[in-house]
């Protein structure tokens, strides 16, 4: 049985039963290695997309203001870090002014929404997306905020995608594998698929990234997000 179909079938907390092999420790002297090269990739990433935020931030603020919205430029919301610390994420607002608010109750009532939020945690044409919001997420810049929780250590450039406080639950036992790595800007979820990913789709990427994470494999995983992006695919 495969780790897709471990997810499928196991019940909730019952992670003990799917006889899942830990992953191969390393050289505890190649492992400190590749974590030190690793930071310094992020420091170096993250200082680098910080710089950006100051001309693309005044760019986005005209933009916002030009098309009457006056609502402020940056949103955070709380995302399950490392070892399941929660921690505030920093993004370009994309969406209206209260919009997980409005989220609740536009689910409740519409079953269709409600049923394919259930299947990929989100919606492809959301009501909420604001007209700036769209170029955001196309060109998937409302991601760039996060080089800052990059630089605090919250975040790294690559990891699984951290996930929200109300989706733990529906991680279905894989919580403490998942979350046993730095949650990243990119990963394999955004690479292999992105927004046409099911939920559990993302559970299967983000288990396979914790059994074969290497440095060789976070390069190729940073390269293949410049393709992605330059490509223009659907937003993170």
């Amino acid at each position: 049985m495969d780790v897709r179909e471990n997810i499928l079938s196991c019940e909730k907390g019952d992670i003990e039963n799917l006889n899942i092999t830990p992953v191969l420790e390393k050289n505890k002297t190649v492992l400190k290695f590749e974590k030190i090269i690793k930071r310094f990739i992020d420091i170096l990433g993250g200082g680098i997309g910080v710089l950006t935020l100051i001309p693309l931030t005044l760019i986005i603020w005209i933009a916002n203001r030009i098309v009457k919205d006056n609502g402020p430029i940056f949103y955070t919301q709380e995302r399950i870090g490392q070892n399941g610390k929660i921690f505030k994420m920093y993004k370009y607002r994309s969406m209206i002014v209260g919009a997980d608010e409005k989220l609740e109750k536009y689910l409740e009532e519409n079953e269709e929404a409600r049923e394919e939020y259930k299947k990929y945690k989100k919606l492809k044409n959301d009501p909420r997306i604001t007209i700036i919001g769209k170029v955001l997420r196309k060109t998937s810049l409302d991601e760039f905020p996060q080089f800052i929780n990059v630089l605090k250590g919250d975040m790294s450039l690559v990891g699984p995608r951290p996930y929200l406080p109300r989706e733990k639950e529906d991680m279905n036992g894989f919580f403490n594998y998942i979350t046993s790595c730095k949650p990243g800007i990119t990963g394999l979820w955004q690479t292999t698929g992105r927004s046409n990913t099911t939920f559990t789709d993302r559970l299967t990427l983000d288990m396979s990234y914790y059994y074969n994470h290497s440095l060789k494999l976070e390069i190729k995983i940073l390269l293949k997000t410049f393709m992605k992006v330059f490509e223009k695919e659907g937003a993170v």
